[in-house]
């Protein structure tokens, strides 16, 4: 082998080499710059989450940001007697703002100032006013001569519990029925003893 064929294949090898190393350089600045880009979008949708406020979409109206509270209150809602189960998929984590979570469905946890039991009802598809209970499928429970829906917040009557703001530990109970004074007694008493999972 002369050393014009050796040269010549050194060429080739160096060249082979240079190549190989400037291809391998390139891919490992383009994947250096696709991550740089995921972290940067990552990055941007954690700071929009943790800075969201009011104005974030699907927020309620007037309620402040997410995180600015985090409250917890028990709800037994009845139905002529029958538990609505709220721990169903279909009512858990509606709203980042308030909702039942961890299968859980007499806790409701909120999330933000300035949030009410009307918004929860609202983003859970239930019908609610001072009247009527409204079910997914369109059922509607409402006052009237033989039966009535009555609020109880901490123990106490109110006519309308869409615009109350629970505060930490309250005790909300919903019931439809005709029930007698012992038998309300009986639902406040297992609403006292449910417990408030935080």
């Amino acid at each position: 082998m002369g050393r014009k064929e050796r040269r010549e294949r050194e060429q080739k090898r160096e060249n082979y080499a240079t190549k190989h190393s400037a291809e391998k350089r390139k891919q490992n600045l383009i994947a250096i710059g696709v991550f740089a880009v995921i972290a940067v979008i990552v990055g941007y949708a954690a700071w929009q989450f943790a800075t969201m406020t009011e104005t974030a979409p699907g927020g309620p109206e007037n309620a402040g940001a997410l995180g600015s509270e985090h409250s917890h209150a028990a709800i037994l809602v009845k139905i002529f007697g029958d538990q609505f189960d709220f721990s169903a998929p279909a009512y858990q984590i509606k709203s980042s703002w308030i909702h039942f979570e961890g299968r859980d469905g007499s806790t409701i946890h909120k999330h933000a100032t300035g949030v009410t039991l009307g918004y929860l009802f609202e983003t859970l598809g239930l019908g609610l006013d001072d009247q009527c209970y409204v079910f997914q499928d369109g059922r509607s429970f409402c006052t009237n001569e033989d039966y009535t829906l009555k609020f109880f917040i901490n123990g106490e009557p109110v006519s309308d519990i869409r615009d109350y703001e629970i505060s930490e530990d309250d005790r909300i109970l919903i019931t439809y029925g005709a029930e007698t004074p012992e038998e309300l007694e009986g639902q406040l008493l297992e609403l006292e003893n449910q417990e408030i999972i935080k």
